[in-house]
């Protein structure tokens, strides 16, 4: 009888080699969630959360799980990105949020990409959960952002709906971000007061006042423009909370603007 081989001992796990490049992840009470995030990117050479002042755990979450963790108490998120992106060791940044996802499509888009850039910037689309259903249609579903770029570029410190600065040459991400901005329906409606309150600030340092327009037919057109132009009806009853809520958001933000109008000096 031959002699039998002998067992093939099995192959050590390798750890996928890490990507070129530094996440940067703004944070304020991310407690609940900074620990998946991070989790998520093991195969970036370097994570970078920037923290604005939380008051739970999530400094030291972040860094028992490897970040490096900089406290950036500024008056914008876009500073704190900022301050992130000009801590980076790497020439090319990911900017992400502590409620973000990289799917596995892009993580692999990611590696080909690095290892011969043809731009010097990349929109990423992204793919947004809300109450537990991606919304396809409407505004949502159209959502593209410049995510990944170069160490040199830095964001505009708008208080709401912070951008990255023009990048003339720009290209395109098939891969997606996975993007649940919210737990429950409570929590959408918390962070729609803070956004309309921060988006009323801004416009009134810049000269701007509500006005009967603004409060009535602005929102009205938010409503239609979501809901019917954009598609959402498509989403079903999803589709109609989301363009009821996008419709009062815009008026709460010049809610608060008229408030802070009729109570300024000037006034």
């Amino acid at each position: 009888m031959p002699d039998r081989a002998p067992p093939v001992p099995p192959v050590p796990s390798v750890p996928p080699a890490s990507l070129p490049l530094t996440v940067v992840i703004p944070t304020l009470n991310e407690a609940w969630q900074i620990a998946e995030a991070l989790a998520s990117l093991r195969w970036a050479d370097e994570v970078i959360v920037a923290d604005g002042g939380s008051t739970d755990d999530t400094v030291a979450i972040a860094r028992a799980h490897g970040a490096r963790v900089i406290e950036v108490k500024g008056p914008t998120i876009a500073a704190q990105r900022n301050a992130a992106i000009a801590a980076a060791r790497n020439q090319w940044i990911l900017a992400l949020d502590a409620d973000e996802r990289v799917t596995a499509a892009l993580r692999e888009e990611l590696g080909v990409v690095l290892a011969a850039p043809a731009h010097a910037a990349y929109r990423i689309r992204m793919q947004n959960i809300y109450l537990g259903r991606e919304r396809r249609r409407g505004r949502w579903g159209r959502d593209w952002h410049v995510r990944l770029f170069q160490r040199s570029r830095r964001f505009v410190e708008t208080r709401v709906h912070e951008h990255l600065e023009r990048v003339p040459d720009t290209g395109e991400l098939s891969g997606c971000i996975r993007h649940a901005p919210y737990r429950d329906l409570t929590h959408h409606l918390e962070k729609i007061i803070l956004y309309a309150r921060w988006g009323a600030q801004d416009l009134h340092a810049r000269g701007r006042r509500a006005t009967a327009w603004d409060l009535t037919a602005r929102p009205l057109w938010r409503f239609a423009r979501d809901y019917v132009v954009a598609g959402s009806w498509l989403d079903g009853r999803g589709g109609i909370v989301a363009s009821v809520l996008t419709a009062y958001s815009g008026f709460l933000k010049y809610a608060y603007l008229w408030d802070l109008g009729a109570r300024s000096p000037t006034a």
